[in-house]
């Protein structure tokens, strides 16, 4: 088989692959209803509030990701938070990572596109750890540590967010940007 007809052969398989994962756990959920229902009726309701809480998060990052592909062009990403793009990224970056919410796995495909885009290992390395700082907990943290404390911790979150970036950004040889 040539290299094409491998190619048309795996794009055909691909759509199965898709269903695969969802198929077994729907299997799954239907043999546990069958076995043990009141306990699979419990399950389902805690995947739905899971999926709830998901949902929100989730799709406000594929809206993203959608007017990225649409209106933003690799080289623009490239220039904002690319391997060169010095301190204007690095804040870019620990900005975003700061107002960003939702549970983290959630973001992972659009920082995965931005990579595919051009953006370097420390910008998204400084979004990662900057996510640490809530500013919606800040006032509790006020309310309980005092804000002296609150500002050191923050500034030294921000700061470690910014020296991690850099170390990402040294050991991992990034070829982008």
């Amino acid at each position: 088989m040539n290299a094409g007809a491998a190619q048309r052969h795996n794009e055909r398989r691909q759509p199965r692959r898709v269903f695969l994962f969802p198929t077994i756990v729907l299997a799954v959920y239907g043999i546990l209803l069958a076995a043990a229902p009141d306990k699979a009726l419990v399950a389902l309701e805690s995947s739905g509030r899971v999926l709830r809480n998901v949902a929100l998060p989730l799709g406000l990052v594929f809206a993203v990701m959608l007017v990225l592909n649409l209106f933003v062009k690799p080289a623009q990403i490239t220039r904002f938070v690319g391997r060169r793009a010095g301190i204007k990224g690095i804040m870019l970056s620990a900005g975003a990572g700061i107002i960003s919410a939702g549970p983290i796995y959630v973001w992972y495909p659009l920082l995965k596109e931005l990579r595919e885009k051009g953006a370097g290992a420390s910008p998204i390395a400084v979004f990662l750890y900057s996510r640490a700082v809530k500013p919606f907990l800040l006032p509790i943290m006020i309310a309980y540590f005092g804000w002296q404390y609150v500002v050191v911790l923050t500034a030294l979150t921000v700061l470690g967010a910014v020296a991690l970036g850099y170390s990402v950004g040294l050991l991992v040889k990034d070829q982008r940007g």
